[in-house]
């Protein structure tokens, strides 16, 4: 093969070359440009050049091959910028570090969209987050030589810091009146960032230019507003590191007059409150978020009202009726069908307590194995099973009578649930524990194994119910105690 017919194009005006780029198939790549080394800059469909196509499908190691073999000389700004912003959607972070090091002046350039690299990041808190933790195990294995776990996650979020630290070291070299114009335009790369929970990207940006937290959208809301508005607990802490700041911006109150406050009283976004699962929970979230927003609020602001005459509280209630309404129908499912297994277990420990494995001697009444081992672990069991199953049954009945008042899902409701389920769980394996001791003293004489093995299936209830239930029960537990964690962390985020 010729040279030359490396550089035919197919009907949309790819080479063969256009293709492996698409595919990240290295080899080829090599053996097509050892032929013919003007093949980089033969563009294809769209006027794409092979480094874009590989690029814009994130393969890594195309990209590095291709980008060395494309002269700079023959790419323009235009293509630079686009590649540029392309790596950084694609995390491909190492090679658009090396382009905005050669070619500063990218910084501040815009692609066909208007936007620069920065508001490409701007939407990408993925890249700023989950690299710095590493498991036990994986730091187990990492002991090991060859490949380390997690080792690629980390170097790829410390690339994605370093991009954005150059890149706005860059941009804050400009007058005020330019980095105003780019964060503004053509998205308000600060808002966009805040809606994001992109926490990481806005801590660069205030660090090196603290005003950004004085930056107002459209709607006079601050980066604080919007993270209120769609729940992210990272940006909305940065302001218990501001100090006598933070009663200012709280102050703000944007077109329809809403503060802070009635922000945090409107419903969080699908995606937000998705994340926990039940509308129980998702209302015990709600609440959360809106007592924790209200103890920064000036006292005078906790009662003002907005464009449509309500207060935070009012328009809370409003927002949340039909929450709180599958709330209390999914309390009383999960409540109602529980209590029927604890009623079970109940009944059926109370029953067994009366007519004790081996009977009881005709002339004292007194169990016939009390000396035996197996006897008390049957009677201690027993008891456990029908003080744990009572216990589970009044928790339940109390979650089924409940008024359903907004504040009982953020305590009351959840602790009741979750004590509820814990002692079902107890008072199961408790039954299962008298039932193999039972069946150890009725059957005392027969093969050993065989006891062993109905002992060792009586734990398959045990085990379902465990698995089948534990992941509510986290959810409630999580949800409780956890969540308080989310608001005002131990350690600076900020300087």
């Amino acid at each position: 093969m010729n040279p030359e017919d490396l550089e035919l194009q197919n009907s949309n005006g790819n080479t063969a070359l256009c293709f492996a780029a698409a595919a990240g198939t290295v080899r080829i790549a090599e053996v097509m440009i050892n032929k013919n080394e003007h093949l980089p800059m033969i563009r294809g469909s769209q006027g794409m050049t092979p480094l874009y196509m590989a690029a814009l499908l994130g393969h890594s190691d195309m990209v590095w091959y291709l980008y060395q073999k494309t002269k700079s000389e023959d790419l323009s700004d235009e293509d630079r910028i686009v590649i540029l912003n392309t790596c950084g959607s694609t995390d491909l972070y190492d090679v658009a570090l090396d382009i905005l090091k050669h070619h500063p002046q990218l910084a501040v350039a815009r692609d066909g969209n208007g936007e620069t690299a920065l508001h490409v990041l701007a939407r990408k808190p993925s890249a700023f987050t989950g690299g710095s933790r590493v498991s036990m195990w994986k730091r187990f294995i990492n002991t090991f030589p060859g490949r380390k776990v997690g080792h690629d996650k980390s170097l790829k979020q410390a690339q994605a810091f370093e991009l954005v630290r150059l890149l706005w070291k860059m941009v804050i070299k400009q007058d005020d009146s330019e980095i105003s114009d780019l964060i503004r335009s053509p998205s308000r790369l600060l808002f966009v960032a805040a809606e994001h929970g992109n926490t990481k990207f806005l801590i660069e940006l205030i660090e090196a230019y603290p005003d950004l937290i004085w930056k107002v959208n459209s709607q006079n809301q601050s980066i604080f507003h919007v993270a209120v508005l769609h729940r992210h607990a990272g940006i909305f802490n940065i302001l218990y590191e501001i100090g006598s700041i933070k009663d200012l911006i709280t102050a703000y109150r944007d077109e329809d007059r809403n503060n802070m406050l009635h922000l945090a009283a409107k419903i969080a976004p699908p995606n937000q409150l998705n994340i926990v699962s039940g509308a129980a929970l998702q209302m015990q979230r709600e609440i959360l978020w809106f007592k924790e927003v209200e103890k920064i609020m000036q006292p005078s602001y906790v009662e003002k009202k907005n464009s449509k005459g309500k207060t935070p509280q009012a328009l809370f209630t409003e927002e949340h009726k039909n929450l709180v309404e599958k709330g209390e129908a999914w309390m009383k499912n999960t409540a109602s069908q529980s209590m029927v297994v604890a009623t079970l277990i109940a009944t059926v420990m109370f029953a067994a307590a009366f007519t004790v494995p081996g009977g009881n001697d005709n002339n004292t009444g007194i169990p016939m194995f009390r000396k035996d081992s197996s006897f008390m672990v049957f009677a201690i069991s027993d008891a456990i099973a029908l003080v744990t199953s009572s216990t589970s049954i009044l928790m339940f009945l109390s979650i089924l009578t409940s008024r359903y008042a907004e504040n009982d899902f953020l305590e009351s409701l959840p602790f009741k649930l979750m004590i509820g389920l814990t002692t079902l769980f107890v008072s199961i394996t408790t039954m299962m524990v008298a039932f193999g001791a039972t069946f150890f003293i009725v059957f005392d004489r027969y093969m050993v194994w065989v006891r062993i093995a109905v002992a060792l299936f009586a734990c398959v209830p045990i085990i379902l119910f465990a698995t089948l239930q534990y992941p509510l029960l986290a959810d409630v537990i999580h949800s409780t105690y956890g969540s308080r964690l989310l608001f005002q962390p131990r350690k600076h985020m900020l300087y």
